[in-house]
């Protein structure tokens, strides 16, 4: 272990001699082939692993395909409570528009909600079905 905190591991290397055991003696040539590189001499090189498996495309592929399909249900959720939720709107019921208002349903029609923003004038606005952002309190029982 070095002062970086990581060890430093060596290459392996193949020493290979044809049939004679052990060392050249001095002074005689040797027909030792080294290898450090792993590869057997003469031969192809091994084959590499690839380190995230073989079928590393197709499981991205699969998991991007999941991602989007969930994405696309719980969209679908959603809308369909808002559906309901618009659907459901009564008079009296208050709500929040997506403009900050808050204010008191006094007629629903297709299209359009009329609400009754303050009460000492009297003041009402008409906005869209759709941009009714929630409903805040249930006023039926007035």
């Amino acid at each position: 272990m070095n002062d970086f905190g990581f060890s430093i591991q060596a290459i392996p290397a193949l020493f290979a001699q044809d049939g004679s055991e052990g060392p050249p003696a001095p002074g005689q040539e040797s027909s030792a082939t080294i290898i450090a590189d792993g590869t057997q001499p003469g031969g192809s090189a091994p084959q590499v692993a690839n380190p995230f498996g073989d079928n590393f495309f197709l499981m991205l592929m699969l998991i991007l395909l999941g991602m989007i399909v969930l994405s696309f249900f719980s969209g679908r959720k959603q809308r369909k409570q808002r559906a309901t939720m618009l659907d459901a709107l009564k008079k009296h019921d208050q709500v929040l528009t997506r403009g900050g208002v808050f204010g008191s349903v006094v007629e629903v029609k297709p299209d359009r909600v009329v609400l009754k923003v303050d009460e000492s004038s009297n003041t009402r606005i008409t906005v869209l079905r759709d941009s009714i952002e929630q409903v805040t309190a249930d006023n039926s029982g007035n």
